[in-house]
This record gives C-alpha cells, structure tokens and sequence, in this order.
C-alpha cells in the first residue's frame, strides 16, 4: 500500500525512501544518497532507486510532491519482457513515421505518474538515450509521446528503460471509434474557444453603446463598433454554430426536425439581419445576443458531453482489456514473447503473476488467483485450478499458469461482451423512441408558434418582432426534452455495467422495471452448476468404470452444465457418434455398436421407466432401452439465491421455479428457497406454454436461465436473462447478462432499471414545465435572445445533472451481502 505524502513527499524515517511503503524488519535494501542511508522495502524499490540515482536524476527525490506506486520487482529489470514491442507487424498499429527523416514516433500509456516531478523524471531518463530526439508527458492523461530512430534505439529498450524507474508503459492504442471521439471533443473545445473570445470581445464593444447616454458616442465609433462587431461575430457563426446547421441540413434531409433546427434559425436569422443592419446602416444590431447564444449552447453540450461520456458507453473496451503481449510455449517448453493478436486456437501460453491471461482457455497446469473484476464486476479475486476455463482480460494475481488457449482475438468472450454492449447502444428502446417523436412533433409546433409571434409582433412593434420571435425559437428549443431520455438511459447502463450486468437490447432496461413475475431455472442458475457425480448404481453385470465412461462419452457431445460431472472419467479410448441431443430429456447416441440413451427414466428407458433409487436427481443410462446404472448427481446452490428470491418478493415479484429435473429435486429447492408456485419435468416447449400462458393473463414475465434447452423460453419471455456461465447461444438470446455470478444481480438490475424510469419522467415533466413556463413569456416579449439562450442550456444542463444521479445511485439490496450458507442439492 502506498502512503500518501505530504507536500515535501518525505516518508517517515521508518518508511521506504521511494515508495513510503512500510519497511519489513531486517530489511537489507538500502540507497545511499548525499552521503545518507534510506532504508527500502523490497528489491523493486532498490532496482528503481539506483536506476534513478545513477542516472544522475536524484534531484526528483527532492521535488517530488507525491510519492510513486509501489514498482513491480519482477518486472522492472527485464527488457526481454519488453522484446515483443520490437515485432514490426505489431509497431504497424502505433508506431508512426515523422514527416521529415528517418525517425518514428509513438505515443505510451504509462502507470504510476503522481506529479509533476514524475514526469520531470520520465522525460530526462528517455531523452538521455541515445538515439532518443524527444519526449513529452502528458500529465493529465498519463501519457507520453517519444520520438527515436529505430536505427538507434529500440521500442524495447524505451520501455525498459521507463519500468527500470518504476513506470510500466505499454502503447497508447485508442480504437477507430475512440479516436473519432477524442478528434470530436477536440473540434468542440475549440469551437468553445472561439465563440467565448468572440463573446467576450463583441461585448465589448456592445457595452458603451448600451450605457452611453444620447450623442457620447460619435457616429464613427459607432460605425466602427457594430464593423468589429460584425467581424468577430462572423467566426463565431461560421465555425463555432457549424455543428448547428449541420444537424438541421441533416434533419431537414431526413424529414425528422430536431432541436438543430430552431437553433440554426435563431443564430442565422439575427446575424444576417444585424449584418444587413451594419451593411445598410439601419436596424437593430443582435451580433451580442447571437454571441452568447452559441457560446451558452456549445458550453452546455460539451458539459453534457462530457458527463455521458464519464456514465455510458466508451471505446477501445477490447483493446483496454486484452493484453497486447503474450508468452507462448514450444512443443520444448521454450518460452516466446509475441503479440497477443498473433495467438490461436491450441496454443499453449504461460502466464505469469502480475500479467494479465492473453485470450480465454483451459488451465493445463497451475492454481492461482484471478482478478476477474474488468469482466464480472466481482472485486474478489477467484482461485482457478487445472482443468478450469479462465476468461482472456483477467489478472493473474499469485502463481504461474499454464493455459491451452480454446478461443483468442475476436472471438474471445471479451469480444463478444463489446459485441453485445454495441448491439444494445446500436439500437433505440421505445420510450426514447416516443420521445424523438414527440420532439419531432414539438419542433413543427415552435415553428408554427414562432411564424404566429412574429406576425403578430410585427403589427404591434415591428422593430421587436426579430428580437422576440428570436427568443421564441431560442427558449423553446426541445434540448432538454430530447435530452431527458437517452441521458438518462445512458446512465443506467452504464451503473448496470459497473455492477455486472451487461444489458444486449435496447428495452430491457424498460422492461425490467415493469416486471411482474421472475421464472427461475435450477440448474446453472439457482445453482451454481458445477455439478459432481455423487454415486454411481449398476443395474445389471457390467463394470461400473465402464458404464461411467460410457456416460462420460455421451455428455462429451452436450454443453449442459450435467456434462461437467462426467468430464473426470472420460476416456481417449471410448467415443459416442451419431449423438442426439432432446433438451429436456436427455442424450442419446452410438457405442460399440449399440444404441444407448442418458436422461430422464421416461426417456431412456420408455418400455421399463424404473423408480429412481433415492431423492435428489438421478440419471438413468440405458442400452438399447435396457436400464444399465443409475447416477446421482449433486450441486450447489448458489450462495446468495435465498437472499435473491426474498428479495425479489420485496419488490412485489412473482417468483417462480421452472425446471425439467425431477419433481422431487425440484420440490425440495423451491422449499428450502421459499418458493410456492414450481413445476418439475418440464420440457422446453412446457416452459414456453407456461410462459405465454402467463403473458396471456396480462403480466410481464422474465426468465432466468443458462443452458441450450432454455433458449425457446428465454426467446418467448418479455425479458431473458441469461447467468454468467451461460451457453454462447443462450447469451446471444438474452436481453442481459450477468457478468458475476450472483443472483442479486438480478435484484439491483430491477432496482436500478426502475430508478432510471423515475429519472425519465422527472426528466419528462421538467421539460414540460419548462417550455410551457417560457413560451409565453419569450412570446410577451418579457425574455430577450441571451437570456433564452441561458435558460435553455440550464434546463438542458438540469436534465443531464439529474439523470447522472443514476452514477451514484446504490441499490439498497447492494448494501446486504448474501448471508445464505451453501448447500448442496
């Protein structure tokens, strides 16, 4: 842990000298400097200090203002760690030619920057190498653009070089998407940048034409102001307004008027009648007002730019969740540093503690802890052992693991979370299609009441009539009201997101805040689906080894949590063909020659239909309709499912559970989790006849579910969502995920979809109050154009502040942890 400095950045004298960890007793790491003996806590301190040091940089241990993260021991020496970054197809991503000479340029994403004085430090080590022509720190952004001849100077050793003073860099790589934001929000600071100058000077010539009295200020000065005026306020129209007139041309082509419109009418109708004023030397002059307007406007967005930028959905998610490097190892067992993109199916990689797991696979040897937290949402490390999937993007955290790569890239489960993540933000869920109508709509109306307003006014005073109708267009812009539903929406998601539920289309978050009943599946959803074979009864003569591997061969073919009970006895030997899936039921499939069946009696054994031997859930294996052995097989439920249901219950839910195990399996869980209305055997065409039986009667039905035989009813239920151990096609077909594996998930998923509904209408209504408060005000002449302008853009600004309420909002279920003792069932 790293103590926080005072303003000196001085640790205690007990304190490590470069990072203010605590010193371990007998510690023998030590740094002399100027004569003095500083104690350090561990070997990476003492590597990045004297790397420091003899580099002739001891002067930032005295102008550091706060002091640095602990270094990574095992890392802060080893340029071969760093070699992969040689690879030229991997530089061709970010590394970038000058545009005079031979040299390169690359910009570096570096951890650990605290002050000033970091990057102070960062900046003489890299321009002290030779063949190093310049480097530049972003503090703000924790960045660094180097430029070096690649002649000279490799990337590798840059890197080293930076992890030997204790800073990990890796290359700043923002995806296509990213980078058209980050080139847009620059666009808007300066767009901000020219209309405030432009305001600030076109006030200032407008001020001493409003406060001089009659006759102070000579008809040349006057001339010459309203000329400045003109002059400066052209810019401000012409760029800063740009993104104005770009949206009303792109409405008015598309037929679907939107808040662009009277915007762009406000702005250039009073600069091109003030310009027709100056020009013509008679008229009012409004080159102020139109100023202001567009500086309020472009601040208001970039602010609201800004914070659903800070809640919602950002880019360069895969990018920033995959490490770009990975260790291979050879059929010999050597190691090799390459790209991560470059690995594929069957490789072996290695993964050392401190790196993050390459792409998703099968441990092959090894147990250690990971930080699943950037996938799941879960901030508790979880152990893995051999034989164990671990999810590319996660962190190794204690020992070495040895991991048989099964998907990698693009086809890695942290693709296919941006997949789904995309897919939801691609569409529009319907309330905040209604309300894009309905600013459609009120946008015809403000047109409609302006053309009234000015006609009207132009009988009355005609020399107001401009200046009103101005503020009629300005004041009436629907901003907040197009803003009060995707704002809002944007910021549920992402609170969803941070908690480990990932929603994939766009009415869920609707949906699941007007739910009346949550079905529930047992296996792989109440619990935990890690099933174990608990005994084994032989029916007939033959060996009980045999018939389980015979088992083990059929459940090979099936991805339902039952097949992971079997994985042990497996054998290279014995394989099934001609394997027939019947969800619900059971497997059936070719051995030897024979024709053998696993599942429910009914199924495997039509002709016989045995009684299972006990309670709990029995699988009958069957030879040619012969029954051969009974298997018994045992799960856990899920540690917070009692807590799940009562909380469900407390939202006023419905709770049901649904499952094709048998009816005394299925009894016993729905009585020890509180549940009273269960249905045993069900098939899937069972289930979904329930579930449209359901919606029949009137009410809102989610499902909750893992496995292929669950698709049909997660399909036909009005929200799907699928467990976070769930099949490829069962996420597919959800409406949500969830990324953890907790049921409360659930719970908050609904509290906070309704806290996001209560935020829609709020949002709604103040947008209604609001315009009809100011229309007639603006219409009386009482509301002049920069007083319209300031309005609207505090309403908009109102409207994205409430709605980034949803960032802080904490379901109240999420401050009591699951408390249920696990059981077995």
């Amino acid at each position: 842990m790293t103590t926080q400095a005072t303003s000196t950045a001085t640790p205690a004298p007990s304190d490590c000298y470069h990072c203010g960890s605590r010193v371990p007793p007998g510690a023998p790491w030590a740094l002399t400097l100027d004569d003095h003996t500083y104690p350090l806590c561990c070997p990476g301190c003492e590597a990045v200090a004297q790397a420091i040091v003899e580099g002739g940089l001891a002067s930032y241990y005295r102008f550091r203002t706060e002091l640095p993260e602990r270094p990574d021991d095992r890392q802060a020496s080893k340029a071969e760690t760093w070699a992969v970054f040689d690879d030229p197809g991997l530089q061709a991503r970010f590394v970038h030619s000058e545009a005079e000479g031979g040299d390169v340029h690359a910009t570096l994403a570096v951890d650990g920057i605290t002050c000033a004085a970091c990057a102070w430090l960062i900046e003489h080590r890299l321009n002290a190498l030779e063949g190093v022509t310049a480097s530049a720190v972003n503090l703000t952004h924790h960045r660094v653009r180097v430029s070096w001849d690649p002649q000279r100077v490799a990337l590798s050793r840059i890197l080293a070089e930076m992890a030997a003073i204790g800073y990990q860099a890796q290359p700043y790589e923002p995806d296509a998407a990213q980078s058209r934001l980050q080139h847009a929000e620059r666009m808007n600071v300066r767009r901000l940048i020219v209309a405030a100058v432009g305001m600030m000077q076109v006030l200032m010539f407008s001020i001493p034409l409003y406060v001089a009295g009659e006759g102070e200020i000579s008809a040349d000065f006057d001339a010459l102001f309203h000329w400045l005026s003109f002059a400066l306020t052209t810019p401000v129209v012409l760029f800063s307004a740009q993104p104005f007139f770009a949206g009303a041309l792109r409405d008015l082509h598309t037929r679907v008027l939107g808040m662009d419109v009277p915007v762009s009418l406000a702005i250039g109708g009073a600069y091109l009648a003030s310009a027709w004023a100056v020009i013509s030397d008679s008229g009012e002059i409004y080159f102020d007002s139109v100023a202001m307007f567009t500086f309020f406007l472009l601040f208001g967005r970039y602010v609201e730019g800004r914070a659903r930028r800070r809640s919602g959905h950002s880019g360069n998610a895969l990018a920033g969740a995959l490490p770009l490097s990975a260790i291979r190892l050879t059929e010999s067992g050597e190691e090799r540093i390459l790209p991560a993109s470059a690995l594929t199916a069957g490789d072996r990689v290695l993964v050392k503690p401190g790196h993050g797991v390459p792409a998703d696979g099968v441990i092959e040897s090894g147990e250690s802890s990971l930080d699943e937290s950037m996938l799941t949402g879960e901030y508790l490390p979880v152990t893995r052992r051999a034989g164990e999937s671990v999810t590319g993007g996660s962190q190794n955290i204690e020992s070495p693991l040895t991991v048989r790569v099964t998907h990698a890239g693009q086809d890695a489960r942290v693709a296919s979370i941006v997949d789904l993540t995309d897919r939801a933000f691609a569409s529009r869920p319907r309330i905040a299609r209604m309300t894009a109508r309905l600013a459609h709509h009120f946008v015809l109306q403000v047109l409609l009441i302006a053309t009234l307003v000015a006609i009207a006014w132009w009988f009355v005073d005609p020399s107001r009539a401009l200046w009103v109708t101005l503020s009629v267009l300005v004041v009436t812009c629907p901003c907040a009201l197009a803003l009060a539903t995707p704002t809002a929406l944007t910021a549920g998601h992402g609170q969803l997101h941070r908690r480990g539920v990932l929603i994939t289309r766009a009415d869920a978050l609707e949906t699941l805040a007007s739910l009346d009943r949550v079905i529930l599946d047992k296996t792989g959803t109440l619990t935990s689906g890690e099933m174990t074979l608990a005994d084994t009864q032989v029916l007939g003569d033959q060996d009980a080894d045999r018939l389980r591997g015979l088992a083990a061969a059929l459940e090979a073919h099936s991805e339902h949590p039952i097949a992971r009970a079997f994985r042990p006895y497996r054998r290279v030997t014995v394989s099934a063909s001609e394997v027939i899936s019947h969800p619900g039921q059971g497997l059936e499939g070719c051995l030897e020659g024979r024709t053998w069946r696993l599942g429910t009696p009914d199924f495997a054994a039509p002709e016989a239909r045995p009684a299972p031997p006990g309670e709990g859930q029995w699988l009958l294996l069957a030879e040619q309709g012969t029954p051969q052995a009974w298997f018994a097989l045992r799960d856990r439920v899920r540690e917070d499912a009692g807590e799940a249901v009562a909380a469900l219950k407390a939202q006023g839910l419905e709770v049901e559970l649904l499952s094709g195990d048998t009816p005394s399996a299925v009894e016993a869980m729905a009585e020890r989790l509180g549940i009273a209305t269960w249905r045993a055997s069900a098939s899937p065409e069972a289930k979904l006849a329930r579930i449209q039986a359901l919606q029949a009667a009137g009410e809102r039905v989610a499902m909750v579910g893992d496995g292929i035989n669950d698709i049909p009813v997660l399909a036909g239920a009005d929200v799907a969502l699928a467990m976070n151990g769930a099949t490829d096609l069962a996420r597919t077909r959800a409406d949500a995920v969830l990324l953890g594996p907790h049921l409360m998930r659930i719970v908050e998923a609904i509290e906070i979809s309704r806290a996001t509904q209560r935020i829609i209408r709020q949002n709604l209504l103040w947008a209604l109050i609001y315009n009809l408060a100011a229309l007639p005000l603006a219409a009386l002449g009482f509301v002049p154009p920069w007083l319209a302008a300031i309005g609207m853009s505090a309403s908009s600004l109102i409207v994205v502040g409430n709605a980034l309420r949803l960032s802080r909002f904490r379901p109240v279920q999420a401050a009591h942890p699951a408390t249920t003792t696990p059981v077995t069932a």
